[in-house]
């Protein structure tokens, strides 16, 4: 039981670890967004790459902008921080459970 209980431990640690790091990309690329930064830059382009699909997403969805600001980034790193509180530690919580 011990293998499954380190299975589920490593899986909740490479979760939160894959989170933190799409959370500091949208808190990256907001503050990109406020400098208008060289759109041929290949950092730039990567980090677009990897935030528009959830981005254009929640923008479909919830069209919240008001005036110019775009609080879709906002929202994407709440959805982040509730995903690492409920599905990180409840992982957490079941492999100290097992036996």
């Amino acid at each position: 039981m011990f293998v499954a209980r380190n299975l589920i431990d490593a899986l909740a640690t490479i979760i939160d670890y894959a989170l933190w790091a799409y959370m500091w990309a949208f808190i990256l690329r907001a503050v990109l967004s406020w400098v208008s930064p060289d759109p041929y830059n290949p950092i730039v382009r990567g980090l677009y790459a990897v935030t528009e699909p959830v981005l254009s997403r929640l923008r479909r969805k919830l069209p919240l902008f008001a005036g110019s600001i775009d609080f879709a980034p906002l929202v994407a790193v709440l959805v982040i921080v509730f995903l690492q509180r409920f599905v990180v530690r409840t992982l957490f919580d079941l492999a100290l459970r097992m036996p």
